[in-house]
C-alpha cells in the first residue's frame, strides 16, 4: 500500500499528474490532502474546479447564457436532475443522466478530449482482451472505409483479420 506523499499517514488514492512546458510533476495523495490541495490551488496555479470547467463548456456548447431567462428545461427521467444543475456545477445526479443528456454530452467530450470514446490506460489483468477489442474496432472502421471506396480485396482481407481476432477474443 502506497502512502500519501503529503501527510505520510493515509493510503494514496488520488494520483495527480501535471504537465507544464513539457515538465511532468506527479503526486500521490490521500483524499483528504487532495481536497486540501484543490482548495489551495494545485501547483501554485489559480484554483481550477473540474466541475466549473465542465459546466462552462456545457453552457458554451448549448449557446445558453448563464443569466438568460429559462425556458422549460429538461430533467433526467430517473432522478429528476435538471440540466441547469450540470450547467451550474458540472455534476450529474445519476448514471442515467449520461444516457438522457448523452446527445449533448458527446460533443462536449469530443471537444475536451478529442474523442468521446475512452482510450486511456489498459488494466494489466484484462489488457489483452481490451487491446484485441480496440484492434477489432479499428479494423471494422477500416473495413467500412474500404467498402465505401469499393476496395473489395482489401475489405475481404480486413474481414478475415477481424474473424481471426474475434476467435482469439
Amino acid at each position: 500500500m502506497m502512502l500519501c506523499e503529503r501527510c505520510q499517514e493515509r493510503p494514496a488514492t488520488v494520483f495527480y499528474t501535471e504537465i507544464i512546458n513539457n515538465k511532468q510533476k506527479k503526486m500521490q495523495l490521500c483524499e483528504v490532502c487532495a481536497g486540501q490541495m484543490q482548495a489551495e490551488g494545485l501547483g501554485g496555479l489559480p484554483q481550477m474546479n473540474l466541475h466549473n470547467f465542465l459546466a462552462s463548456f456545457w453552457n458554451q456548447m448549448s449557446g445558453v447564457h448563464p443569466f438568460a431567462p429559462k425556458t422549460k428545461e429538461e430533467t433526467c427521467p430517473s432522478c429528476g436532475t435538471p440540466e441547469s444543475l450540470f450547467a451550474q456545477k458540472g455534476l450529474f445526479g445519476c448514471g442515467d443522466c449520461y444516457k438522457h443528456f448523452g446527445e449533448r454530452l458527446e460533443p462536449l467530450l469530443r471537444r475536451i478530449h478529442g474523442s468521446s470514446a475512452h482510450t486511456g490506460k489498459v488494466p494489466l489483468r484484462s489488457g489483452g482482451k481490451v487491446l484485441l477489442a480496440r484492434q477489432i474496432e479499428e479494423l471494422k472502421a477500416g473495413l467500412r472505409d474500404a467498402v465505401v471506396r469499393e476496395e473489395f480485396e482489401k475489405a475481404a482481407e480486413l474481414r478475415d483479420n477481424i474473424k481471426k481476432l474475434e476467435q482469439q477474443l
